[in-house]
């Protein structure tokens, strides 16, 4: 065995892998940035070597810099992660000829698969179902939308080196073929240095299911079951879950064997991935093969009791698999959301900046240990209170996993860990998982790869979350106020005859667009338990909860709840379930006279093109005294390793250049203004 591991990634993977690595005795060697000077794998590992600047192309992405850090440390082993140079087979075999264990598959297994033209090809030959398409390098936007029209829309467009929904379109129209192609090219190039595109029909209704699968050195190969990743936002995964809901046992046991079959024809030793797209008839095509540790892997980690890194680790050492597949369970529901830096109110546009606040729920589950029989909570992160979130890297913030006894209790499970999920100074999508959580369509098990596309086809809005008695919220935040009231009056030194009167009925106004407020009147005793009564409902709330502090406990009417309460100014912010109100407390008689306040309205900003997040200007595409047409090209700002492409809302003429090309904008910067 290794007494010596590096690391050569960052953030969440890179802690997950230390966790493995401490639990077996190994030490560890953690690479970073400029950027991650201070990141959490850097304080985990047992040791740190800085390898460049923060763009990751100067730095996780040299290998030569990898190479030196391994040798300079003395790590006789280097696991990759996920992303950066992990399905990288140059790199594989660089470490290999170098005389370091790549704790992954071999260079020849990540050639076979890394290449999606060349892996189809060998899956047809494995007896792999495969989708029908156009398995050649297509090369002009012409060609691709003649074969676009001889397989017949709607197509998939992909770049042959393309991975995380980069390089990727759907196409349902020649014009969308035409513009599909060019972009994927264009993509494929900036992502991963390889501009071929290959196409293939879109089935429509698809689920997203891939088997993960276990090889060694010795000629043993095995599958750990599947996993349900059919929720997604534009080819993203947001929420995992393993066992699927929808494919029945014949299903997976033929899905299993046909991703043995592919990992023995590519002599495959490692952990690795078959993903596959199932039709509504349950039947299934091939799609890709990730050579590599997938994110969603604690999913498969608790439904078997299988440590995935672990294994990785013990088979590029040399061992044999220590089970068979019989021996291989499948206990309990597991289930992964995807915490992610991004704005669902904007568009799910990224989000940087330090991390005020970030208090996870607690954890009865980790990483590397056993997975408890009752099941539990596990968030696998890379990221601390206070720390950064660099525009450079991906958006990930954490992985909130569960596991429960069936699928029902998972999804409770998971949305009572997102109510005590505490993160400030940057958005996250966890309103959105939550909304996703309670929608009937995914408590049924009743969705497909479309299910966002189709339910958020305009966005996501606050409105969108739905919640089973708002007016809770409302009652939560008159209990705080009456709190606030309680200690207000306690305060020594009040003048006889003014002091703290807290009284019991009061209005709740409770924010809303344009000024435009709801006023609802409540009445608050308390009596041990806090008592609201509001629009003929009682609610006894026990609340564990302190001043100054967001996460709230207790009990509503006998039920338990966890919620968010703070204050900003004078409202009071409540979140529960993913809705979110603001609230005021005040008298009746101040009640009123807020109604006849005169509104203040934001100022008109659109004459200006803002900065719809942080992020680089790589590109102006306009000049000043430049006529612009509505959806025209304006602007590319660069952020979290995606490409975002600012238009024109309307027609107009560009005035003045406000910010410059190479510039870090903060949101909501000025970019431009119209004449």
């Amino acid at each position: 065995m290794f007494k010596k591991i590096l690391i050569a990634n960052r953030g969440e993977i890179a802690c997950r892998v230390v966790k493995t690595a401490r639990k077996m005795g190994i030490a560890t060697v953690a690479v970073y940035s400029d950027a991650d000077a201070d990141a959490l794998h850097v304080r985990l590992a047992d040791e740190a070597v800085r390898l460049g600047p923060a763009p990751s192309r100067e730095s996780y992405l040299l290998a030569d810099a990898i190479i030196a850090a391994c040798k300079a440390s003395g790590a006789e082993a280097v696991h990759p992660g996920y992303g950066f140079l992990s399905e990288n087979e140059a790199f594989a075999r660089r470490v290999e000829e170098e005389g370091i264990v790549f704790v992954g598959p071999k260079h020849y297994s990540i050639a076979a698969m890394g290449d999606k033209i060349a892996s189809k090809k060998l899956a047809a030959e494995a007896e792999v179902n495969t989708i029908p398409g156009w398995n050649e390098a297509i090369d002009s936007p012409e060609h691709a939308v003649a074969i676009a029209r001889d397989i017949g829309y709607p197509v998939m467009i992909k770049a042959s080196a393309g991975g995380g929904g980069k390089g990727l379109r759907v196409a349902y129209d020649d014009k969308e073929a035409f513009e599909g192609f060019a972009s994927c090219r264009h993509e494929a190039k900036a992502a991963f240095g390889d501009e071929r595109v290959f196409i293939e029909k879109f089935i429509e209704g698809p689920r997203h299911i891939e088997i993960q699968v276990l090889g060694d050195a010795h000629g043993n190969v095995v599958y750990l079951n599947e996993r349900e990743c059919s929720i997604q936002r534009r080819h993203q995964k947001v929420i995992e879950e393993a066992p699927s809901p929808f494919i029945a046992d014949a299903t997976r046991r033929a899905m299993g064997a046909q991703a043995v079959a592919l990992a023995r024809a590519v002599r495959y030793q490692s952990a690795g991935t078959v993903e596959f797209v199932v039709g509504r008839d349950q039947g299934f095509y091939f799609l890709e093969m990730n050579t590599r540790l997938q994110v969603e892997h604690p999913v498969t980690e608790c439904i078997t009791g299988i440590d995935l890194v672990e294994q990785m680790i013990r088979v590029a050492a040399g061992e044999p698999l220590a089970f068979t597949q019989a021996e291989i369970a499948r206990r309990g529901w597991a289930m992964e959301c995807r915490i992610n830096a991004e704005d669902p109110l904007r568009n799910f546009l990224p989000s940087t900046g330090r991390l005020v606040r970030y208090l996870p729920p607690a954890t009865t589950m980790e990483a590397a240990a056993p997975v408890p029989q009752g099941g539990g909570v596990r968030v696998d992160t890379g990221v601390y209170e206070g720390g950064e979130i660099p525009m450079y890297y991906d958006s990930m913030i954490a992985k909130l996993v569960v596991h429960g006894f069936d699928r029902d209790d998972a999804i409770q499970r998971m949305r009572e860990a997102l109510n005590a999920f505490v993160i400030r100074g940057v958005a996250s999508n966890i309103a959105f998982q939550a909304a996703l959580l309670a929608h009937p369509s995914f408590v049924a098990g009743d969705f497909d790869t479309g299910f966002i596309a189709a339910h958020y086809a305009k966005g996501f809005r606050a409105e969108d979350v739905p919640h089973e008695d708002p007016d809770f919220l409302v009652a939560l935040a008159a209990a705080a106020y009456r709190r606030y009231r309680e200690r207000a009056a306690r305060i020594t030194g009040q003048m006889p005859g003014y002091e703290m009167r807290i009284g019991e009925d009061f209005v709740v106004v409770v924010r809303g667009e344009g000024g435009v407020h709801e006023h609802v009147p409540v009445r608050v005793r308390a009596e041990g338990a806090v008592t609201v009564e509001l629009r003929g409902k009682t609610y006894a709330i026990a609340q564990d909860w302190s001043f100054g502090g967001i996460r709230a406990g207790g009990s509503c009417n006998g039920h338990n709840f966890t919620a968010q309460v703070e204050r900003d100014g004078l409202w009071t912010r409540v979140m529960h379930n993913g809705r979110r109100i603001e609230a005021l407390v005040l008298s009746a008689r101040a009640s009123e006279l807020l109604r006849v306040m005169p509104f203040k309205a934001p100022p008109d900003l659109s004459k200006f093109l803002l900065s719809p997040m942080p992020g680089l200007l790589t590109q102006l595409a306009v000049v000043p005294g430049q006529a612009v047409h509505a959806g025209e090209r304006l602007a590319v700002i660069e952020a979290m390793k995606m490409e975002n492409i600012l238009t024109a809302a309307h027609d107009g003429v560009v005035k003045e250049i406000l910010a410059a090309q190479g510039e870090s904008l903060a949101v909501d910067q000025p970019i431009l203004s119209f004449a």
